[in-house]
């Protein structure tokens, strides 16, 4: 169920205009936000909500990761 989750929120990213890099989108299938999250929080990973991961931490929402990644694969000067 959660592969099935994650994937619709990635599409609904993209739907969005928020996820556009086919860099970006493998990376976001192939590392899911489930790996970064303690495990009473993994059911939650599909929501796009910033969720704890503790000591006082949040990860961030899905949707904040497409600026990010974007920038880690691609650099400052592109898309």
């Amino acid at each position: 169920m959660f592969r099935e989750d994650w994937e619709k929120l990635i599409l609904d990213l993209v739907r969005s205009g928020i996820l556009k890099s086919p860099r970006v989108i493998r990376a976001m299938r192939l590392v899911p936000r489930s790996l970064f999250l303690p495990e009473d929080q993994k059911p939650y990973a599909a929501i796009d909500t910033p969720l704890p991961i503790g000591w006082g931490q949040t990860v961030s929402a899905p949707q904040d990761q497409p600026l990010r990644a974007g920038l880690a694969i691609h650099g400052f000067n592109n898309e």
